[in-house]
């Protein structure tokens, strides 16, 4: 069956880096458009950044254009996503997604495959 399995999250200090890492199984990884997800305490979960299967092109919700950079590697099938100069607003479970395109990158129903969800904690 489908996995998608994030690893990489923890507690930093803001100003911090952290880099996440969610690696796919049972499924066509390069056929898929994979994405990132959080979702802060109390709130509902929101995009935060997707990359397209073939092209490599990224897309990035503006709280964190600038700041964070997802990547891919199709032969690991895993994807990325670095996070720089993190603030007590990042603070969230970090959920990687893949959706076969067409899609809506922001809508969550876009996307066939979730992982479980990796915390990470910004400190101010």
């Amino acid at each position: 069956q489908v996995q998608l399995v994030e690893s990489g999250g923890g507690l930093v200090q803001a100003g911090e880096s952290l880099r996440l890492s969610c690696a796919a199984s049972g499924l066509t990884f390069s056929s898929y458009t994979m994405a990132w997800f959080r979702q802060p305490p109390g709130k509902e979960r929101e995009f935060i950044a997707a990359v397209q299967r073939s092209s490599g092109s990224a897309y990035y919700a503006d709280s964190v254009k600038g700041r964070f950079t997802i990547s891919r590697d199709n032969a690991k099938n895993t994807v990325y996503l670095q996070m720089s100069s993190l603030k007590p607003e990042d603070t969230a479970v970090y959920s990687c997604a893949a959706g076969r395109p067409p899609l809506t990158r922001l809508k969550t129903a876009s996307y066939d495959y979730w992982g479980q969800g990796t915390q990470v904690t910004v400190s101010s």
